[in-house]
């Protein structure tokens, strides 16, 4: 269903991923502010990337694979106030040679369903199974694309949290941020807000040099940056740290 922001318009009628509290939380986290160069790794309609274009200078590079989905991100993007700095490309993450070749700010809501039930529609299933970018996948993507000194701004749920952080070492990367994320106000978190970088250059010759295994690695780089963020009170407004965080982007608020 097509969706109205304050500064753009969404029309993500044929995506398999709709506008979602997800993304729009991711887009608005997301510390971009500063980057020139902003990679969106499975755009769907495009929402990160405009709101990306919307809260920087950044030049956005968006990679979809499903071919509804890269359609709409394309009209989105040509009817947006940033296309000049907005480019969509069709393939998938796997097979994009990028150029630049390092980008500052990578941001990724990804696919992180594993197992259980497909969706109906083929492009929604694509859209939240890993069979077409699993973790690992996804994480030597990022390790190869991102600049040396950049930041990675993903969200996850709760179940598939702890399967993606093991990975971090097998890729030299580090868990920066984590916000917890409650959809309402006392009850359980169940989605997470992350920031990645690339591990400091001592821990990496470690580790090249297997001087440290993966769990020491783990231990060595635990000491993320850790906040909570609660979506809505429990009478169904938002709280004010979730006003704060969109009152840019939402249109009631």
């Amino acid at each position: 269903m097509p969706f109205t922001f304050k500064q753009f318009h969404i029309d993500d009628s044929h995506c398999g991923m709709p506008v979602s509290t997800d993304g729009v939380l991711l887009g608005a986290w997301a510390k971009l502010t500063q980057a020139r160069t902003v990679l969106d790794i499975g755009a769907g309609s495009g929402l990160l990337s405009l709101m990306a274009a919307q809260r920087s200078q950044a030049y956005i590079t968006a990679i979809e694979l499903d071919d509804d989905a890269i359609k709409a991100c394309q009209h989105n993007f040509n009817a947006s106030l940033w296309s000049e700095r907005l480019m969509a490309h069709h393939c998938a993450i796997q097979d994009f040679i990028a150029d630049p070749l390092s980008f500052e700010h990578i941001i990724c809501n990804p696919p992180y369903f594993t197992n259980g039930p497909q969706a109906l529609s083929a492009s929604r299933s694509a859209a939240r199974h890993t069979d077409t970018l699993n973790f690992d996948e996804l994480l030597s993507a990022i390790k190869k694309l991102l600049s040396q000194t950049g930041t990675a701004s993903l969200i996850l749920p709760s179940v598939s949290l702890q399967s993606f952080l093991t990975l971090l070492p097998r890729h030299q990367l580090n868990l920066q941020q984590i916000v917890d994320v409650a959809s309402v106000e006392g009850k359980s978190v169940n989605r997470h807000l992350i920031s990645l970088n690339h591990v400091p250059s001592k821990l990496d010759s470690l580790k090249a040099a297997d001087q440290i295994d993966a769990a020491e690695t783990v231990d060595a780089l635990s000491s993320p940056r850790h906040s909570h963020l609660d979506i809505r009170t429990k009478t169904g407004q938002y709280t004010n740290m979730m006003r704060e965080l969109t009152e840019d982007f939402y249109l009631k608020l």
